[in-house]
């Protein structure tokens, strides 16, 4: 775990923070001494009083406005952004309808997008923030079954790479992080229908490995760019 003091006092947003990656990112980010924001679609459970829970469909751009313009409202500009929902869908090109295509390309690309537009213009007049993007190891890599899945985060590693250059100077940083195959309940469905040779589950990454990255990333010094970071299972 990262010293307390390192992200002390600290504002984070993330969304896709009910459950999986989402939810070990706003989790261990409290841990570390950060206020944390988490935007879903719904909660899961009941409520946790540890976070600022805005109910948010990444999706429409008018739920983006008004759950960030809360999320300042209660704990002011934030330092740490992690645009993570996302969806997911294994499926070969041939039998993924124009309906899921544009599910994935919605989700996965224009959800990010509509955060960062939303949120970037208070970062760069702070000169401060991080923006973190969770990706995919199918962001750089094709793989049989990914064709609306790996399209939609190749655009989003696109989107990382444009807003790169764009920030530079800015006293803004971002960073894409592309992990493997983790163990969430995306994979509930893909295993179910066992038309896949997928990863066993226990030899996964779990959601805190993810997490941990984050926490890497924003931890370094000012002077230090952490562009991308990819990891992947050891087994």
């Amino acid at each position: 775990m990262a010293s307390v003091s390192a992200l002390s006092g600290r504002i984070a947003v993330v969304t896709g923070a009910s459950r999986g990656i989402g939810r070990a990112v706003a989790d261990r980010l409290q841990q570390d001494g950060a206020r944390v924001a988490c935007l879903a679609r719904s909660f899961e459970g009941a409520h946790d009083a540890s976070h600022l829970e805005i109910p948010c469909d990444v999706t429409v751009p008018d739920d983006v406005r008004r759950a960030l313009a809360r999320a300042i409202e209660e704990f002011g500009v934030p330092d740490i952004v992690v645009n993570n929902a996302g969806a997911f869908l294994l499926k070969p090109l041939v039998e993924t309808s124009a309906e899921e295509f544009l599910q994935q390309l919605t989700v996965n690309t224009c959800g990010p997008f509509l955060v960062v537009r939303e949120v970037l213009p208070h970062l760069v007049r702070a000169r401060r923030g991080h923006l973190i993007t969770i990706g995919s190891v199918g962001d750089h890599q094709p793989y049989a079954g990914n064709a609306a899945y790996g399209a939609s985060k190749y655009g989003v590693r696109g989107l990382h790479e444009v807003l790169v250059e764009e920030l530079r100077k800015t006293g803004v940083r971002a960073t894409l992080i592309s992990p493997g195959p983790t163990d969430t309940r995306l994979w509930d469905p893909i295993e179910a229908q066992g038309s896949y040779d997928t990863p066993a589950r226990s030899d996964m990454l779990a959601p805190s490995d993810v997490a941990a990255a984050v926490v890497y990333a924003i931890t370094q010094p000012e002077r230090v760019a952490v562009e991308w970071i990819r990891i992947m299972p050891a087994s």
